[in-house]
């Protein structure tokens, strides 16, 4: 029954259904948003990405974030999953099944395995789980500031940097000036504005949400336009979800076993297997258009992030409330009957 629960709670979703509706959108009216069009995709989407980390930004603390810097091992773990064993799974993947999956396919699975971890969800679902919720917070800011540099890196050792590849010099600067500038204006104008936008935060967090679909909305326009979708059949979606599942479920695994192993009490614990098992559609929709540009496969690259989204907020939510269960007070024992002394 809790499946089925966390299920619906996910199936409800606006924000999912709303991803489902931009596929379709693009499908049905491709030029409207493909590069060129009249939506000035590209435009539209640079203003929404640089709000997007200003916002991020504004919404990081830095007092919580020195209170998560003391567990070194803990930061260790989770960043080293982040951006060395999940590249490094992809590498053994590739050796093995590259042949047998379209080549864009297998670059979307790199860059989802290059991408950093989730803010937001991390957070909320190691609070719920009765976490170590400062360390989250660090954890999951580092690993989206690292992702800036360390994400188009890892993309450039696959395709490249020369023709056919991507401008690492260049992608960084323009990372720099679309993410990590509106970040660091976000923290500095933070004890100016940080009250008003706390304020209204349930509405901030909309302008992310409707950046991300536009951001998808855009990337298969092209894809249409292009016709890479006609090229490709349902074995491509069969593909990406059963890849993105079994990555998963090898990465919730290994964090579980590493944090026993590490003797991990249950808050850290908590906080190493969600933020480590983690990726981050917030930060891949607008990377990706800054990586890959307006590359017509930008649509098949994006897929597994997009399945992979959704499975790891159903998965993870199971296992936060089995976590918040398991850390409560057992009931305490039914007084026991004084010995009747025999007579």
């Amino acid at each position: 029954m809790h499946v089925f629960k966390h299920l619906k709670r996910v199936v409800t979703d606006w924000f999912l259904i709303g991803m489902c509706l931009a596929v379709v959108l693009a499908y049905l009216f491709p030029r409207f948003g493909a590069s060129g069009g009249a939506m000035h995709a590209s435009t539209v989407t640079n203003v929404g990405v640089f709000v997007v980390f200003f916002l991020h930004g504004m919404n990081l603390s830095s007092e919580q974030i020195r209170n998560g810097l003391k567990n070194w091992k803990l930061h260790l773990m989770v960043q080293c999953t982040t951006f060395v064993l999940f590249p490094l799974i992809w590498l053994g993947c590739d050796r093995l099944f590259g042949t047998q999956v379209p080549a864009l396919l297998m670059l979307g699975f790199l860059y989802l395995c290059a991408l950093p971890s989730t803010i937001s969800s991390s957070v909320a679902l190691t609070g719920s789980a009765k976490g170590n919720v400062p360390a989250a917070i660090l954890n999951a800011s580092l690993s989206s500031v690292l992702g800036i540099f360390i994400t188009p890196w890892l993309i450039s050792l696959e395709m490249g940097s020369g023709t056919g590849g991507i401008d690492l010099s260049d992608t960084l600067l323009n990372l720099c000036l679309m993410l990590l500038l509106p970040l660091v204006l976000g923290q500095l104008l933070r004890p100016l504005l940080g009250k008003f936008f706390a304020k209204h935060k349930r509405y901030t967090n909309l302008i992310d949400k409707w950046v991300i679909l536009l951001l998808v909305y855009s990337a298969f326009c092209n894809s249409m336009v292009s016709g890479l979708w006609q090229q490709q059949g349902s074995s491509v979606l069969i593909t990406a979800f059963i890849g993105s599942a079994v990555l998963l479920a090898v990465i919730l695994l290994f964090t579980s076993s590493t944090a026993r192993l590490l003797k991990f009490d249950h808050a850290d614990k908590v906080a190493a297997v969600f933020c480590a098992s983690k990726k981050s559609l917030a930060a891949g929709a607008p990377m990706a258009a800054l990586i890959f540009g307006s590359n017509p496969g930008l649509g098949l690259i994006l897929l597994p992030i997009m399945i992979y989204h959704p499975l790891q907020l159903i998965v993870c939510s199971i296992m936060a409330e089995s976590y918040a269960h398991s850390q409560k007070a057992p009931p305490a024992p039914a007084p026991t009957a004084a010995p009747v002394s025999a007579r």
